[in-house]
């Protein structure tokens, strides 16, 4: 096995109450990183992460910060463990698409979190501006959901794994989705989400970031930063930038990217965050692929001794 490895960074929907209390006091690196969000937010970010209460956390405005900041967090006490990893490549699901970027100095840790800071804003008043919901479809091929999502005008939001694309879009809409996919024999369950992330009703965000994104300053990343909107690695400031903003609207295509890496050859894989999703993804899109979660001193203490 290779000891270079790929680093995964979660989306929102893994975020969870206390999540980076046991980084910050028990790592200073974890804390100073912890201080300089509340710093460069002017507002205490990490109470909110480390104390509640969920509801106030899983709003997009905090919830994309506070991931950010957390997989850096991460990052930076395993680069403390481990000061000769090598990295081989970097991918996030959606929001963690730009933290991939940060581990990657495509931009700093401020540019960064301003940036997604301002866009869990825009996607906020978004969601709040319009009426959407999401359906997660279980099973099926690619092609019946296709054409499922054009039959109730709905968007193909996440291709998550084999058999999980979720759809998004007007709730009356995904509400026909969920009605015509019973009729077709196709199972779909509706998420419990604010809005219809990745679909057309997001477009005021995709504009409104377009503009934040021309003003940051963006490097070519120090190691491949896999994008979800065409599953390759982007490395131009002018494809990064147009990749991160079209996926505001575009879909997500983790199951593709995934592929992307295996096939290069990778297999070693760090999911840095809460919740271990991306690694119970990955296991659905090739079993057996060694993957480690490190999101709390534990967990971090039982990666580094496999790494070892």
């Amino acid at each position: 096995m290779s000891k270079r490895v790929v680093l995964l960074f979660s989306g929102q929907g893994a975020q969870s109450v206390g999540m980076g209390l046991e980084l910050a006091s028990a790592f200073p690196e974890a804390r100073n990183l912890f201080d300089e969000a509340d710093a460069i937010l002017g507002s205490s970010l990490t109470n909110v992460m480390f104390q509640g209460p969920i509801e106030e956390l899983t709003r997009t405005s905090r919830c994309q910060p506070a991931l950010y900041t957390h997989g850096l967090a991460c990052l930076a006490v395993l680069r403390n463990a481990l000061p000769d990893l090598e990295i081989a490549a970097a991918a996030g699901l959606s929001l963690g698409e730009f933290t991939a970027h940060a581990a990657a100095s495509t931009f700093s840790f401020a540019d960064g979190l301003q940036l997604v800071a301002r866009r869990g804003a825009f996607m906020e008043d978004a969601c709040n501006a319009t009426a959407g919901s999401m359906l997660a479809m279980l099973g099926g091929e690619e092609d019946q959901i296709r054409s499922l999502a054009t039959d109730a005008d709905v968007d193909m939001a996440n291709f998550n794994t084999p058999g999980q694309i979720v759809l998004s879009g007007s709730r009356e809409n995904i509400a026909r989705a969920a009605s015509l996919a019973k009729e077709r024999g196709l199972r779909g369950k509706e998420l419990p989400v604010a809005g219809a992330y990745h679909s057309r009703l997001m477009i005021s965000a995709q504009h409104k970031l377009a503009t934040e994104l021309a003003s940051t300053p963006i490097a070519s990343p120090a190691f491949p930063v896999i994008c979800n909107l065409e599953a390759r690695p982007v490395s131009s400031p002018e494809d990064i930038r147009r990749t991160l903003e079209a996926q505001v609207t575009g879909s997500v295509r983790w199951a593709q990217s995934m592929d992307f890496l295996l096939e290069a050859g990778h297999d070693l894989f760090l999911e840095l965050g809460p919740g271990g999703q991306l690694a119970g993804m990955l296991s659905r899109i090739r079993k057996g692929t060694p993957v480690h979660s490190i999101s709390d001193p534990a967990s971090l203490e039982k990666a580094v001794a496999a790494l070892r």
